[in-house]
């Protein structure tokens, strides 16, 4: 005895719709799948998952009285297609184009934080040019600097501007806040912003680089 899907033309286009759902998933699992493994190019890979999300949207939108919830689908069909779910359902966008958001992200984050550290050196040595050196007018600017500095990843940890601006924060941290920091120490404080503001500096990449 013949058993049918469907009872007529209507229901028949449903199950050719969660047929090509179901295609759809699976390609994109082996893309994605292909993708890690190096097996297609990234413009190959982009070409085609972009692609698949557009039928995707598609056909989901067209399906969304019969289909309400895509990992429902999935499961009841026992697909496996975790890296389908992820392109298709949470980013909606191929990785190549999410990793180039995230390195422009990266750039754009790099860049602030690098004008932060150079506008907290600036203020810090102008500070005691004008002769700010009580520990409390200059705590503050150090310990704004030396968080500035910790934020740039592109610095080793070992660097220069931040092992001394960890000392002298310890340092002041042993004196009361009213107390002034002598000649001496205003000079040498000055020294070790400059020297540590120069080699900031040449430590961060050319354009070239």
């Amino acid at each position: 005895m013949e058993v049918k899907l469907w009872n007529d033309k209507r229901e028949r286009e449903m199950y050719d719709n969660f047929g090509e759902l179901f295609a759809i998933i699976k390609a994109t699992e082996k893309l994605e799948k292909a993708y890690v493994r190096d097996i297609v190019s990234p413009a190959v890979y982009e070409t085609e998952c972009q692609k698949l999300i557009a039928q995707f949207k598609t056909l989901s939108s067209t399906l969304k009285d019969a289909v309400p919830n895509i990992e429902r689908f999935h499961d009841t069909y026992k697909m496996d297609c975790p890296a389908a779910l992820n392109r298709l359902v949470i980013s909606g966008v191929p990785a190549t184009v999410e990793h180039r958001a995230a390195a422009s992200m990266s750039a754009v984050t790099s860049a602030a934080v690098v004008a932060e550290c150079v506008q907290n050196f600036i203020t810090a040595m102008d500070s005691l040019k004008l002769n700010m050196i009580a520990v409390d007018q200059v705590h503050p600017l150090l310990s704004e600097l030396s968080s500035s500095l910790n934020k740039l990843s592109i610095l080793p940890v070992d660097f220069e501007g931040k092992t001394k601006m960890r000392e002298w924060l310890s340092r002041l941290s042993k004196m009361g806040a009213a107390d002034e920091l002598t000649e001496q120490q205003a000079r040498q404080l000055h020294f070790d912003l400059e020297s540590s503001y120069n080699s900031f500096m040449a430590a961060l990449p050319t354009d070239g680089a």
